[in-house]
């Protein structure tokens, strides 16, 4: 199939560099040295596995700074551009998902957006609602930096936020999913379709309890030192 990536961080590198692997995958940036890079066969990324892939394994993947030529003619846009939380405000800033999904509404209405973005709890439905487009799915990333494709390559479970009521969506969202077996390494991964709130809450979940963890762990760290 072919696929369109927006953005080359670790989520939108790592998904590109598994799914080149037996699909048609454009790399959408706007960086020019990261574009460089990847035509070139090297990592922007510091991921052991990306940079193995890319400079031995036969990849069809490209990348390039023209959003028209990369979104026209993909089945699939995987949106992972940056949603910086800001404390202040409290709120992630998801101004550069609306403006990849605003580029693919105008270049290929007719493509399924999968944002993997991280975006608060509800956004897939008021975006959809905002935008007025079906065709805009999500699918939550579970990636460690410097270790994404490995990650995607063995992944804890596949998770597919849909309109679970769109005939046309649900079976993207089983195509999608599909993308991201055959790219795998693991065998007998779980996969689960569910709402797109309850897609997004699982992330949110996730990510809260990694935090905690990581504190709960700092803290026996500082108690250990100070006895």
């Amino acid at each position: 199939m072919k696929i369109s990536i927006a953005g080359t961080g670790y989520v939108g590198l790592s998904i590109a560099t598994l799914l080149a692997q037996h699909n048609e995958v454009i790399a959408v940036d706007i960086v020019p040295e990261r574009v460089e890079m990847i035509n070139n066969k090297k990592s922007p990324i510091q991921d052991d596995y990306i940079e193995e892939y890319l400079a031995n394994r036969e990849l069809n993947l490209r990348a390039t700074l023209d959003a028209e030529s990369g979104y026209k003619d993909a089945d699939f846009v995987v949106i992972a551009a940056p949603t910086n939380y800001g404390s202040v405000k409290n709120f992630f800033d998801t101004s550069a998902v609306e403006d990849v999904i605003s580029k693919v509404m105008k270049y290929n209405p007719n493509a399924i957006m999968v944002i993997k973005s991280t975006i608060p709890v509800g956004y897939t439905e008021s975006i959809r609602k905002k935008t007025g487009s079906d065709n805009i799915i999500f699918s939550p990333e579970f990636l460690r930096e410097s270790k994404a494709l490995y990650d995607n390559l063995y992944p804890s479970r596949i998770i597919v936020g849909t309109d679970m009521n769109d005939k046309k969506l649900v079976e993207a969202s089983h195509i999608f999913a599909e993308l991201l077996k055959e790219g795998a390494l693991k065998e007998d991964i779980d996969v689960l379709f569910m709402g797109y709130t309850e897609a997004e809450a699982v992330k949110l979940f996730a990510n809260t309890y990694l935090a905690l963890r990581v504190s709960y762990f700092n803290e026996l760290d500082t108690y250990a030192e100070m006895k």
